[in-house]
């Protein structure tokens, strides 16, 4: 088609396209009913529509554009380099995202050192829970007891470590 279409080309091809529209939504018309159908004889007369205010050489300028755009990146080897080279991107993250997860290929922290207990009897780092010798530390009931004492030992122990942090 020429660069600059005619007020009479446009006309044409929108009446066309209408024309093909119309019949398409009759179609729909009959299996679907009438809803599916007068939607779509109101797009099929849109392009009839453009064709009469002269925008169809503006809609043809538009499709040439888009199609010259799919064109060049088909057919351009920079481009499928690039494709090729944020595909890789993604798997990498993606690999060291589960790498992360699993510890494999990292180094420890130096912060993490001082949160661990000391060994020497003084006092432990944040998230750890002393306990004098011969006593039990740790989650559960303390030996030989039972029933609802259990219960009310266990809050003693985390009320007393949420002392020691400040919230009360």
């Amino acid at each position: 088609m020429p660069e600059n279409l005619t007020w009479m080309t446009g006309l044409v091809l929108g009446g066309g396209l209408t024309l093909a529209g119309l019949v398409i939504s009759l179609f729909v018309w009959r299996a679907r009913g009438a809803a599916s159908g007068l939607r779509g004889v109101a797009w099929s007369l849109l392009p009839l529509a453009a064709g009469l205010i002269g925008l169809m050489n503006a809609v043809w300028q538009f499709a040439l554009s888009i199609f010259g755009i799919v064109v060049g990146l088909l057919f351009n080897p920079a481009v499928w380099a690039g494709v090729v080279l944020a595909g890789l991107a993604v798997v990498l993250y993606v690999v060291s995202g589960v790498m992360r997860a699993r510890d494999v290929g990292t180094r420890p922290r130096k912060a993490k050192e001082p949160e661990e207990p000391k060994a020497a009897g003084g006092a432990a780092g944040p998230g750890a829970a002393t306990a004098a010798p011969g006593t039990r530390s740790g989650v559960g009931p303390a030996p030989g007891k039972t029933g609802a004492a259990d219960d009310l030992s266990d809050l003693g122990d985390i009320e007393e470590l949420l002392r020691k942090r400040g919230i009360e």
